[in-house]
């Protein structure tokens, strides 16, 4: 470190204090009752500022560079502008001997012998608080928060933002100590803030905000005056009765002398952001110098050593860019590195590091030795067991525990010196001295060698990596190559300052200078780049670069170089360059040249680096022909031609080498047509024909399908221009060529009528069938279309086809719901079978879905295709028995539905006498198995709920307790245990309204029935309304034996009168009264109609007797009273009696249910078909 003076001026009063402007052009100082304002870049008087009238103790620069303020010892604080004008003035009880802007608020705190004030512009008034002590400086935190202020009792009070005391230090020395200079750290790295004090005691101290001392106190041995720190807390000044300015670590460590005065420093500042310092003396004397900071560092191939902070040294390792920081807290002088050792040299002594392993990566030191004794020298150099010390002339080279083993006395001043490896304890050293002389030394040799000797001055030197060149550098910025053997200049180059070779090349340097980094390989010429800095290294592709402070590894490609071989066809030369380090573009250039050149080991490594596979598998078989013998280098060069698109001349080479087919190959291969048709001339036909069909396929692949179907029909290849129309939907194009062919040509004239379809024209592909001859096919293509009547009409002709056709036709109407129809289709194709399967399934999905209306009907439909099949005598018993079995599981199913909706959904459209009654059906069906899907829990809980809310209250308990014995899902059990103890609470008894009514026997049947849906009494079964599920007012009776189903109707359209029954009520008139009198004695028995009379014959027994009616009580029967499920065979029809005339009705003429006229008139409005078969409302068949 060296302090330059840059300016100096003298004042005839003390300067006390001085500030910069924050942006360091101009500088304030306090010298006797005035302020004077220099201009810092050369020293020029501004002017000066007179305000006070009495001496100027202290003065502070605002951090925002808007204000600055001045104390003086006539108790006066004056606020200035930075346009030099005073703004206001306040006053204290005392000389104001500090003042300090928050760097923050910029709030002003002054401080006196007595108190201190806190002055903001946004406030009137000064705050004051008193203090026990006179203030001797103050400082504040980087943040602005506290406050720190040194008292000349010795302690030190730490004060927030409103003047409150948080800290207190209280120092050891007490008031022979008093604190003479306080400043904070102005770091924003540090984690804490750090205060530094300077006392009258002579000690150097450093605390934390909280009180807490850092380390111990260093002494000084001078009372100092001022204290400051650089602007990033690097280092600090002192200044004080030793009559100078001190530079200190920021750890209090002490590096050096800034600048000798003649008198006491009183104040000492350092510029903003710079390394310029001004010094303010007792005797007027103002100093500016501007401080030097000299490099200090150390390389040794990718390791890198320099100074840091004076006095710690960092290990950067150029390649991984990792750091290491040593901390030898003292001034370091000189850095030397080499392999895994590092000595620095300390004032006192040098030290000895080695790496803790061998690894190359590896960045941990440790001391191996120290030589404890002051040295004097200009140039250090280390090696693996010895220290080399530069001395002016003389090189000395000392062991690691300080011995002196050897000396070596030179005839001039030594420039340079470098290490250039050897084994260990004999390590070859290059010196280069002013005179020019250039030497080599071992450690272990008294004897210098001279390896040559020049004109001029030796600035830098290195040698190449076999030993057998020397670059040098001289005064006159001339780079020169020497043989070292023959001591030959091999060549110079100018515009040089420092030179390197490269370590993995023997035949490449690089020199910086001007501004320029300059590459030269073997004797071509100079390839330039710019780059700022020295070259202290050549590794590879990377160069080492020295810039300013700081040293950095440039990544260069090497491609200049290489191209300078190829010119010249050096390949394998060419290749070890691009080894270094170039882009993948120079690797193709490299591998293409080489491969032209024929150079096939050099192409292959070249192609693998930049991982090109075509040219790889191309040097590959060439290398494989030749094994086999091959020696045609026409033949290979023209396979090399054709790989790089050079094509006409490698057509050439083909033709020489006699191998024309090749050239041929290669032109259609690359749909170059007119150059093979041009190469090929008049020549064979077959070879034309294989041309074309080759340009076709060129055509099709280049999306030139027009051009390219037209080739092919051309050249008969039919199929591939059919399958080119067809891709692209050219239906014209298509029948244009099917129209064309012979009906023998069986295969293109198929593909035509698969494309035909395709493309939904089933009419060309019908054509095209036919002209073949494929009837079967027609046949697939009709069904496939669904034309029925086209199909229909070729199977009436054709028998043979029937299964082809109707068994399609079925499933078709089977998908589209229109079931009876696809049971006619089964039918005609004989598969009955299939047509039941397809319902049963269905069926079952419906179930399963939980689609119940779904599922009646198909249990319906089931039943009606059970009941045609049985019309075959041999499946008779059979599908009657099915018919029975779906026709009660569609009444089930249909049932409950209603049930499923009410429980799942949270509102039902049914009524609750449509719920109980549909429950009560249900549950007397289920007498044994109950059927899928049908849940008997939520049947009886519907039963539960519509009986507890109709008045049923027996019925309602007695289902809770059947449910009790029943598996009840989570979701239930809470409402079912709450209604079974709700029940509890009515009556054991249930409404007579709901008592269903026999209307054979006029007996009143209980709601719970153990036979059924039968009379209790007569056991006639009740006919049910399938949509409320009341007892209908129906009986079924039966014919005698010998009455047909068509006398019966004969017999009952005939409708013979009954005799009318007399009245029991007589009216009675007179001339002044009307009476009407009920007579008795009308016999209540004789209402003429046999069929009552047969309901009246009482059930004695327990089988159930039905109602057989002859043929007189048939014609005495009214035709609207009658209705007839006209079943058709072998099922009997079944016949019904209406006891109530007047309530109408109607029965479903598909599937025989009977309603309520008014609900099914509803339902159909609503539904536009039946509830239960689904018979559409205008469909008048039965």
């Amino acid at each position: 470190m060296r302090a330059v003076l840059t300016w100096r001026d003298k004042d005839e009063q003390c300067i006390y204090d001085l500030t910069f402007k924050p942006d360091g052009t101009q500088l304030i100082l306090a010298a006797g009752n005035r302020l004077l304002v220099y201009e810092t870049s050369d020293g020029t008087l501004l002017q000066p500022l007179k305000g006070h009238k009495d001496t100027v103790y202290c003065v502070a620069y605002a951090k925002d560079g808007k204000r600055f303020a001045s104390g003086s010892a006539d108790k006066s604080i004056i606020i200035w502008t930075s346009k030099l004008e005073g703004i206001l003035k306040y006053l204290h009880n005392d000389s104001i001997q500090c003042v300090s802007y928050n760097p923050v608020t910029h709030q002003l705190a002054s401080c006196s012998s007595s108190d201190f004030g806190l002055w903001s512009p946004e406030q009137k008034c000064i705050s004051k608080h008193k203090t026990n002590s006179k203030i001797t400086c103050c400082s504040w935190t980087n943040d602005g928060q506290y406050l720190a202020l040194g008292m000349f009792n010795g302690n030190i009070s730490i004060r927030n933002k409103n003047g409150d005391e948080k800290v207190k230090i209280e120092r050891p020395g007490g008031s022979l100590s008093p604190i003479w200079s306080i400043c904070w750290n102005p770091s924003r790295e540090e984690h804490h803030d750090i205060l530094a004090v300077a006392d009258w005691g002579q000690k150097l101290s450093f605390y934390h905000l909280s009180g807490k001392q850092i380390g111990k106190d260093r002494p000084l041995n001078f009372d100092p005056c001022c204290i400051s720190y650089f602007t990033k807390g690097e280092y600090i000044l002192l200044g004080g009765s030793d009559k100078q300015v001190s530079l200190f670590t920021k750890d209090g460590m002490r590096l050096g002398t800034v600048g000798e005065q003649t008198s006491w420093v009183w104040t000492c500042k350092v510029k903003p952001d710079s390394n310029y310092v001004v010094v303010g003396c007792q005797d007027g004397t103002i100093s500016f110098y501007q401080l030097i900071f000299s490099t200090v560092h150390g390389l040794y191939k990718d390791r890198y050593a320099y100074r840091d902070s004076m006095t710690d040294v960092i290990v950067q390792h150029l390649i991984t860019e990792q750091k290491v920081r040593i901390k030898c807290k003292e001034l370091v002088k000189k850095i030397a590195i080499y392999k895994n050792r590092l000595a620095i040299q300390l004032p006192e002594k040098i030290i000895i590091y080695e790496l803790f392993s061998d690894d190359s990566s590896d960045m941990h030191y440790r001391v191996t030795e120290k030589i404890v004794k002051k040295f004097e020298c200009n140039l250090l150099v280390v090696c693996a067991q010895h220290i080399i010390l530069c001395q002016e002339k003389r090189l000395q080279c000392l062991s690691f525990r300080g011995v002196k083993e050897r000396e070596w006395q030179m005839e001039s001043l030594i420039r340079y010196i470098k290490v250039i490896g050897g084994p260990p304890g004999r390590e070859g050293l290059l010196v280069g001295l002013k005179n020019g002389q250039i030497l080599k030394i071992f450690v272990d040799n008294l004897l210098a060698i001279i390896l040559l000797k020049q004109a001029t001055a030796v600035r830098c030197l290195d040698m190449s990596a076999s030993r057998n060149k020397l670059a040098v550098v001289d005064e006159n910025d001339t780079c020169l190559v020497y043989d070292i053997h023959t001591k030959e200049l091999l060549f110079q180059e100018p515009n040089a300052n420092s030179v390197a070779w490269n370590t993995q090349c023997e035949d490449m340097l690089c020199f910086s200078g001007g501004g320029y980094l300059n590459i030269k390989a073997s004797t071509f010429p100079v390839h330039q780049q710019k780059l700022q800095g020295f070259v202290v290294g050549y590794n590879g592709s990377k160069i080492f670069c020295l810039h300013a402070f700081s040293m950095s590894a440039v990544e260069v490609p090497q491609s200049a170089p290489m191209y300078q071989y190829l010119d010249r066809k050096m390949f394998k030369e060419a290749y070890q360059i691009a080894c270094l380090g170039v882009t993948d573009t120079d690797w193709r250039e490299l591998a293409m040249e080489a491969l032209e050149g024929l150079e096939f080991e050099t192409a292959k490594k070249a192609f693998t680096r930049v991982q090109d596979l075509r040219y790889l598998e191309l040097i590959s078989s060439i290398e494989e022909r030749k094994k086999r013998g091959e020696t045609n280098n026409d033949l290979f060069l023209a396979d090399v031609f054709s790989y790089q698109g050079k094509l006409h001349e490698a057509a050439k080479l083909y033709k020489r080498s006699g191998h024309e087919n090749l050239a041929l190959e290669m032109y259609t291969d690359l749909r170059m047509f007119e150059y093979a048709k041009d190469f090929l001339g008049s020549g064979d036909p077959k070879e034309t024909k294989m041309l074309i069909t080759k340009q076709a396929d060129w055509a099709r692949n280049i999306k030139e399908p027009k051009a390219a179907v037209e080739m092919y029909i051309s050249a008969g290849e039919h199929i591939k221009a059919i399958e080119i129309s067809g891709n692209h939907g050219w239906v014209d194009m298509l029948i244009d060529i099917a129209r064309k062919l012979d009906k023998a040509e069986r295969e293109p004239l198929l593909l035509c009528a698969r494309y035909f379809k395709k493309l939904n024209n089933p009419g060309y592909a019908a054509e095209t069938y036919l002209k073949i001859g494929d009837l079967k096919s027609l046949v697939q293509l009709h069904v496939e279309t669904q034309r029925w009547d086209e199909a229909f009409a070729l199977g009436e002709k054709h028998p043979e086809f029937k299964d082809d056709i109707y068994v399609p036709y079925a499933q078709w109407l089977a998908e589209n719901d229109r079931f009876e129809e696809a049971q006619k289709a089964f039918h005609k194709a004989g598969r009955q079978g299939e047509a039941v399967r397809v319902l049963e399934q269905l069926t079952h999905n419906a179930v399963v879905e939980s689609r119940f209306h779904d599922a009646a009907y198909y249990y319906w439909m089931l039943s009606m295709q059970c009941l045609d099949i049985a019309q075959d005598p041999a499946q008779k018993d059979e599908m009657l028995g099915k018919f029975h079995h779906f026709q009660h599981l569609a009444e089930l199913y249909h049932g409950y539905h209603a049930i499923h909706r009410y429980m799942e959904e949270p509102f039902s459209s049914h009524r609750p006498e449509t719920l109980f009654n549909i429950s009560r059906f249900l549950l007397h069906s289920l007498t044994k198995d109950t059927p899928l899907g049908i849940s008997k829990v939520k049947t009886l809980f519907t039963l539960a709920k519509q009986s507890k809310a109709l008045g049923a209250y027996k019925l309602a308990r007695h289902a809770y307790d059947k449910l009790q014995g029943l598996k009840i899902p989570d979701r239930f059990q809470k409402s079912i245990e709450l209604g079974s103890l709700t029940i509890r609470s009515k009556p054991f008894h249930d409404s007579e309204e709901l008592v269903p009514l026999c209307y054979r026997c006029s007996t009143n049947n209980p709601l719970l029935n153990n036979l059924g849906n039968v009379c209790v009494n007569c056991r006639q079964p009740f006919i049910f309304s399938a949509s409320s599920y009341e007892v209908l007012h129906l009986v079924e009776f039966y014919l005698e034996e010998g009455i047909t189903d068509e006398e019966a109707i004969s017999l009952i359209d005939l409708e013979t009168p009954r005799p009318q029954r007399e009245s029991k009520w007589q009216e009675i008139t007179s001339h002044d009264s009307q009476t009407l009198r009920l007579d008795e004695t009308i016999d209540s028995m004789g209402d003429g109609d046999p069929f009552t009379a047969k309901l009246s014959f009482e059930q004695g027994g327990s089988e159930f007797v039905p109602v057989v009616v002859s043929r007189m009580v048939l014609r005495c029967m009214s035709r609207r009273d009658v209705l007839i499920k006209r079943w058709p065979l072998p099922l009997r029809w079944q016949y019904f009696r209406s006891l109530l005339p007047d309530a109408s009705i109607t029965m479903c003429p598909s599937c025989f249910q009977m309603f309520h006229s008014e609900d099914y008139e509803l339902l159909v409005l609503q539904h536009t078909c039946c509830p239960y078969c689904r018979r559409h409302i205008d469909d008048l068949s039965p």
